[in-house]
């Protein structure tokens, strides 16, 4: 089997209404610059007719490759399964709601194979979106990981992205972390990042599947990069020095309650039992809750050496 040029990936979800219109643009961009491609369409649990449409593209385009999940598993196990999948040199992401142009494909192609780019990653500089629930908040959301994961890109959360193809061969996207795609690279050492200024257009059909919320999840999905970036692959370091800290902590504070107990028998001086001090009872949460936190820095490194998880969906049917 030859290798495709481009393997496209578009995770949708109840999208009857946008592609064929979308595949009709694919197809012509790549044909009009003599690109071998594949197009694999990740449907995430649609009830819609998404799937129907998909088969009779199918039946018509042998460079289009399905996968149905049996429910909504989320945007980042449908990039995990196709990533998996893909044979193109240059892999591109893009929604399937038609907010983005595959007149960009070119381009994001040139950038990866003769550019010599790990990751060009799209930027809607100029967005249709309501100002106050998606565009202010997204500025803010970016700004954060930006400053969090050094990353210097403006718009983590665009679909329309290009990778060379052993990147995606070497990351896990899991839970919400596919905004975050980029950083994973760069953390498994891809660091020829860089962002290329897409268009933008409003939502022609359905309604976005993603609310404000999406907000809070990605702030938290951030702090448990940073974590686990830092400490992912060795939480004894983390959890170990924490749970050290304070099991010496804990421990001072109760040796010096002795001592300061036996210096006053010494002098004569017989008051309350050291279990009436408030202070006894600190010391020995902080040693129980010390030994509670090197106990789990060294649970996380067995776990870490024996298992690893790679797939959390189930795939109803491929095509």
């Amino acid at each position: 089997m030859n290798t495709p040029n481009i393997s496209i990936i578009i995770p949708l979800l109840n999208e009857e209404n946008s592609l064929e219109e979308l595949f009709s643009g694919i197809d012509k961009i790549c044909s009009e610059h003599q690109y071998t491609y594949e197009v694999w369409f990740v449907d995430d649990g649609s009830t819609d007719s998404s799937w129907s449409i998909i088969e009779k593209l199918k039946a018509q385009h042998p460079q289009i490759h399905a996968i149905k999940f049996s429910r909504n598993y989320g945007k980042s196990q449908a990039l995990h399964a196709a990533f998996e999948r893909a044979n193109g040199e240059v892999v591109i992401t893009m929604d399937a709601d038609l907010q983005d142009f595959p007149e960009e494909i070119p381009e994001l192609y040139d950038m990866v194979k003769n550019g010599n780019f790990d990751i060009v990653s799209g930027w809607k500089k100029k967005r249709f979106d309501n100002v106050m629930t998606k565009n202010l908040p997204s500025k803010l959301f970016n700004a954060a990981a930006r400053k969090v994961s050094g990353v210097s890109l403006h718009d983590f959360n665009c679909g329309l992205k290009a990778y060379k193809k052993q990147v995606v061969k070497s990351i896990d996207v899991y839970g919400d972390m596919h905004r975050y795609i980029p950083v994973l690279a760069a953390n498994a050492g891809f660091r020829r990042i860089t962002e290329k200024e897409v268009r933008h257009r409003a939502r022609p059909y359905g309604s976005s599947k993603f609310g404000t919320e999406r907000f809070v999840r990605g702030f938290l999905d951030l702090i448990t990069l940073w974590f686990v970036s830092r400490f992912g692959g060795r939480p004894m370091h983390f959890f170990g020095a924490a749970g050290t800290l304070m099991f010496i902590a804990g421990f001072l504070s109760a040796l010096w309650l002795g001592i300061s107990k036996l210096m006053d028998i010494r002098k004569g001086i017989y008051g309350n039992l050291i279990a009436d001090n408030p202070w006894f009872y600190i010391a020995l949460t902080m040693m129980i809750m010390g030994t509670l936190l090197f106990v789990a820095g060294f649970l996380g490194e067995i776990i870490i050496r024996t298992h690893r998880e790679h797939k959390n969906y189930n795939i109803d049917e491929e095509i």
